[in-house]
């Protein structure tokens, strides 16, 4: 456990402080109020009861659970585990920020859509997740409304951070390896840092406790833009190298390959992109483009392989 410096505002309980996002939660909340943050040994969601016991006993005004289940391929051989931690443990927080009236505010996925629709899914389209994490994190979203909490849900997509592991490092750590990497082509979506995630949670809370206050319900969380696999890595490579970092593999050099010829125990949508415009008129801001987005991440990384 974590106690962030006293202050003004809200007390906010964060869960998940170690992950890509709750990392640069701890970065964005605490300007808002007083922040305690746990990690898996202080809040395990494998146990809900405990985590439940945990916000009853706090009575904070705002949980944030950035903590999940997101091994997507692992899921497929575990899902009683991706579902005590997607779905059970959200509804047991649930049912204390309820008892407690605490708002919740919960993390949830593309991958809710089995990826057919032609263009951005809008947050009533109708769900239909391909595999078991995408099926527990549409049960963690039930879940959650069934117990008539006060919430906030972000859909967001191919999440990455400058820490972690993600696609971002891994593709950067193959390019200083390689000349040559083949990478799924076929599918298409918005990457979104963690930090704009981050980001913009913190200005919807900014925002809970005043008279422009967010509605309850899902909103969608992307930057703008569209991109394959295949295309984010190139953009991740050559921007690398024009910042210096010494690779051996050119973007050029990245080559694309059906979804067919790399195949993994998860199905994935082809479409990920999720439409924003719902959120994007709840806070009255235009979110950046994936290019912006990702523009100080890639720079934070390249200079840390420098160094």
């Amino acid at each position: 456990m974590t106690p962030g410096p006293r202050s003004e505002g809200p007390r906010i309980v964060l869960l998940g402080r170690t992950g890509q996002v709750g990392r640069e939660l701890e970065r964005t909340l605490p300007a808002l109020g007083s922040v305690t943050a746990f990690d898996r040994a202080g809040a395990d969601l494998e146990r809900p009861d405990s985590v439940a016991d945990l916000v009853l006993d706090l009575r904070p005004d705002v949980v944030v659970n950035a903590a999940a289940y997101t091994a997507v391929d692992r899921a497929e051989a575990e899902p009683d585990r991706a579902r005590l931690v997607n779905a059970t443990a959200v509804a047991a927080l649930a049912d204390a920020c309820r008892r407690s009236d605490a708002l919740l505010v919960h993390y949830s996925t593309d991958y809710v859509f089995d990826g057919t629709r032609a263009g951005p899914h809008v947050e009533t389209d109708p769900p239909a997740p391909l595999g078991v994490y995408g099926a527990t994190k549409l049960a963690g979203e039930r879940a959650l409304a069934a117990a008539d909490c006060r919430h906030l849900v972000f859909r967001t997509s191919w999440v990455y951070a400058a820490h972690g592991t993600n696609f971002v490092r891994t593709i950067l750590r193959l390019a200083q390896e390689r000349e040559e990497l083949s990478v799924v082509d076929d599918q298409t979506g918005a990457p979104t840092s963690a930090a704009l995630i981050a980001d913009v949670t913190a200005a919807a809370l900014a925002r809970a406790g005043g008279p422009a206050a967010l509605a309850d319900g899902i909103y969608h969380l992307v930057p703008h833009g569209a991109v394959t696999w295949c295309g984010f890595a190139r953009h991740v490579v050559g921007v690398a190298r024009a910042a210096g970092l010494p690779l051996a593999l050119e973007p050029q050099r990245i080559l694309p390959i059906p979804t067919s010829a790399y195949p993994t125990a998860a199905r994935r949508p082809a479409n990920s992109l999720l439409c924003t415009a719902k959120l994007e008129a709840a806070l009255g801001r235009t979110l950046p483009t994936w290019q912006d987005d990702a523009s100080p991440i890639l720079a934070a990384v390249a200079a840390e392989r420098r160094g």
